[in-house]
């Protein structure tokens, strides 16, 4: 089926692009979202009156896009997870504690629009990408630290009242050895 692209489609091609693809793609997602219309001689001369408005339209998203690309990408994101022994995560970070994490710190960014190849397992630093639009990807530095640093920075006070630890023997039986 031959459309003409509203709007610049990932891995499909920009505003104006006259493209074809299966019927099914075009029926149900390109044609009710509004990215393209079918390719025919009066769509084409309806296009063409309209292709101002849209590319005003596709450089404003675009600039916004930007905009957005340089206030990520001036941030770093610090996510606390708790670890185990040599240093293993709990589970692992996925895109939604990375979207938690930036709105946060003040940015809204719909968690599907961060692009991890596999969750984060180990501690460190890495680079995730957020795509903003087909043609602005921002690349966030994140970094993974332990929470147990948090607790061991408070003072004894639990030693002392005796409470009980994670196996059940009082914390203090356990300082003693």
């Amino acid at each position: 089926m031959k459309l003409i692209l509203r709007a610049d489609v990932e891995k499909l091609g920009n505003l104006g692009d006259v493209v074809n693809v299966k019927a099914g793609y075009a029926r149900n997602w390109l044609l009710p979202q509004g990215l393209a219309m079918t390719a025919g001689p009066s769509n084409l001369k309806v296009f063409e009156l309209e292709r101002k408005k849209l590319e005003a339209r596709m450089d404003a998203v675009r600039a916004e896009a930007k905009d957005m690309q340089a206030r990520l990408e001036a941030l770093e994101v610090v996510i606390s997870v708790h670890v185990g022994e040599n240093e293993k995560l709990y589970g692992s970070v996925t895109t939604s504690i990375i979207g938690d994490a930036l709105a946060a710190l003040g940015v809204e960014i719909d968690r599907r629009r961060i692009l991890l190849d596999a969750p984060i397992r180990q501690l460190g630093e890495y680079s995730v990408r957020v795509r903003l639009h087909a043609s602005v990807v921002a690349v966030v530095p994140v970094k993974v630290v332990s929470d147990s640093r948090v607790e061991q920075e408070q003072p004894a006070a639990r030693d002392i009242a005796g409470e009980s630890g994670p196996d059940g023997k009082a914390v203090e039986q356990a300082a003693e050895q």
